[in-house]
């Protein structure tokens, strides 16, 4: 596989070095050669100074032969700009671009390009860690629709199975982390006090989770 990452920031860094560890060929462009300074001796893929929506560099790093790119330098418009040049016309299948303001990322996921949002994540966890401590938000999927929530067991809940908690369209219990150990859930699964339960929750739901799990103030909106 291999993955070109337009930026060598501390994301393009440190997202080159964990792919490059799992074996993935990566290359990285930046504009400013001192960047890869950040990559470190042991970093395995190739660096390319250039522009990361000039087609010239592109492919000089290999676009023809990869299967991804992310965008992540410090500008949105330059991110959004590579994002759309790798998807409408290299085609490339995974395509993925940092966008600091919320709206611009709306309108680019309606084009899609998958778009991660630090403002809006980083809004999302702080306000359900600080509004509900038992369920937290790790992650929006797609164009923010469906969430992927942890929730506690409580001892109240003892002896309620993943079925009883799931609500077909909605709500669906996908894994638990019991002692440490996480494993997939079926229907029959009997939840334990301590349990951590990742659930798939749809965009509207969050109230009804918060009520199934002894929370009746402040969902997951």
């Amino acid at each position: 596989m291999k993955i070109i990452i337009i930026g060598c920031g501390r994301v393009g860094a440190g997202l080159a070095k964990s792919l490059s560890l799992k074996g993935v060929d990566v290359a990285v462009i930046d504009k400013d050669p001192r960047a890869f300074e950040a990559l470190g001796k042991t970093f395995k893929g190739s660096t390319h100074v250039g522009i990361g929506f000039d087609e010239y560099v592109l492919k000089e790093a290999g676009i023809m032969q990869a299967e991804g790119l992310a965008a992540v330098t410090a500008s949105d418009e330059a991110n959004l700009v590579a994002a759309r040049l790798a998807k409408t016309v290299f085609k490339l299948p995974r395509v993925a671009a940092r966008v600091y303001e919320p709206q611009k990322a709306k309108i680019y996921r309606r084009l899609g390009i998958q778009t991660v949002s630090p403002v809006t994540l980083g809004i999302e966890r702080l306000a359900s860690t600080l509004s509900n401590a038992m369920l937290n938000v790790e992650r929006r999927i797609g164009a923010g629709q469906v969430a992927l929530v942890d929730a506690d067991v409580l001892p109240v809940m003892e002896g309620k199975t993943a079925g009883s908690i799931s609500i077909p369209g909605e709500i669906q219990v996908t894994a638990i982390t019991r002692n440490g150990r996480t494993f997939l859930t079926d229907s029959e699964t009997v939840l334990k006090p301590g349990d951590l339960v990742h659930l798939l929750v749809t965009s509207g739901s969050g109230d009804r989770v918060a009520h199934l799990f002894g929370k009746h103030e402040g969902g997951l909106r």
